[in-house]
């Protein structure tokens, strides 16, 4: 068969099944990321059928959906929530990423991967599903609840933590010696600090540069724009997804809330294409092996979320069932924690062990993590009954 053809029948049949996928995951009230993995799972070496045809147009497309992702979490928060989070959370942040980071770095050097396995394993179980959480929190109707602006705080550092620790992480990948990953971070910090002054003080005129009435040419500015400083990002090896992801603190206001609207579909077809792809180049033989480990993880990295939030809480004055309604809309992972391990397999590295092993995590807590944050409330309740004042007997 011509491998045009060939290619344009396997992409079809892919994006067709994705959105059957995501249907599903819809009617049960799920990401569809666990979906999108299995999928790639099962199209992938090693599955029941294999692409032989679309592996370059993947790999190309998950690379942008890598950087859509991240523009569009930009897009999210203005540079002055991003300033005012940091000062509010500080201390939740560094507890989260304390008692995030160490299982999956600790679990890394036991198994003998050394110091970059342990850099990428402890970024898998150490960020949180801004998306999930963000979707569970909304579909929940908590938006206005009191501990919302209290997981959002610990979210934004993680955020903030990850235009740190990408270049590191690339750097590592990279081989590059001491003087040049430092050189590299030192970098990184400093274009991410132009970025947060130019955004608070000429954020409308970068917002001015890429907007327009016309929704085509809207779109065509954001998306050549984020390629663009994405690219340049790369070339400064700071990390093509922190390009991405400051572009969109710069962009405010108006111009941001369109540029969502616009950009959500296309960025939800690449995202989906990049889990797929990230399952396409996992052997499912090698999850059962890994497994037990990551169900380990699952329980201790759920936990420490959940004293990461129940914490942060406290300290804001909100009662006991808030505090582990917080805790719970953390316990997700997903497409940040897919993002470290696809970066750190393609660079061939690790161990392909690695990329199993955070397939069967990411599975396991994009699954749990939702369910965590509806049931935990009546959980609580169901533990924590008030105990019932007697009324005082006359004497």
């Amino acid at each position: 068969m011509d491998p045009l053809a060939l290619a344009l029948i396997e992409l079809g049949a892919v994006v067709f099944c994705l959105g059957l996928l995501a249907r599903l995951a819809g009617r049960i009230g799920m990401s569809p990321i666990p979906f999108y993995l299995v999928g790639g799972l099962f199209f992938g070496a090693g599955g029941l059928i294999k692409l032989d045809g679309t592996h370059e147009f993947a790999h190309l497309s998950g690379e942008i959906g890598v950087i859509l992702l991240l523009l569009m979490l930009g897009l999210e928060y203005t540079a002055a929530e991003l300033v005012t989070g940091l000062r509010r959370s500080w201390q939740a942040g560094v507890l989260d990423l304390v008692l995030n980071f160490l299982p999956g770095a600790g679990l890394a050097v036991m198994l003998g991967w050394g110091l970059v396995g342990a850099m990428v394993m402890g970024g898998v179980t150490y960020i949180s599903s801004s998306g999930i959480a963000a979707k569970v929190i909304t579909d929940l109707g908590r938006i206005g609840n009191r501990e919302t602006p209290a997981i959002l705080s610990i979210l934004v550092f993680e955020d903030l933590a990850m235009a740190v620790y990408l270049p590191i992480l690339t750097a590592m990948l990279a081989g590059v010696s001491f003087l040049g990953g430092f050189q590299t971070v030192g970098i990184s910090l400093a274009v991410v600090t132009l970025v947060l002054i130019v955004a608070l003080r000429h954020g409308h005129h970068v917002s001015k540069a890429v907007h327009s009435e016309n929704s085509e040419v809207f779109l065509l500015n954001l998306l050549g724009a984020a390629l663009l400083v994405a690219g340049l990002a790369a070339a400064l090896q700071v990390s093509a997804a922190v390009g991405a992801f400051m572009l969109g603190i710069a962009i405010s206001g108006a111009t941001a809330h369109s540029a969502t609207r616009i950009l959500e579909p296309l960025r939800d077809l690449f995202a989906a294409i990049f889990f797929v792809a990230f399952g396409l180049n996992t052997d499912p033989t090698t999850i059962p092996p890994v497994l037990g480990w990551a169900l380990v993880l699952a329980v201790v990295t759920g936990a420490t979320k959940m004293i990461t939030g129940y914490w942060a809480a406290k300290r804001a004055g909100i009662g006991r069932p808030g505090r582990f309604r917080a805790g719970a809309a953390l316990v997700a992972r997903g497409e940040f924690s897919i993002v470290i391990a696809g970066l750190a397999v393609t660079s061939g590295v690790v161990p392909r062990d690695l990329a199993a092993l955070a397939t069967a995590y990411v599975l396991i807590m994009a699954v749990t993590g939702p369910l965590a944050a509806r049931y935990i409330e009546p959980l609580v309740k169901l533990v924590w009954r008030p105990a019932k004042v007697r009324p005082v007997r006359a004497v």
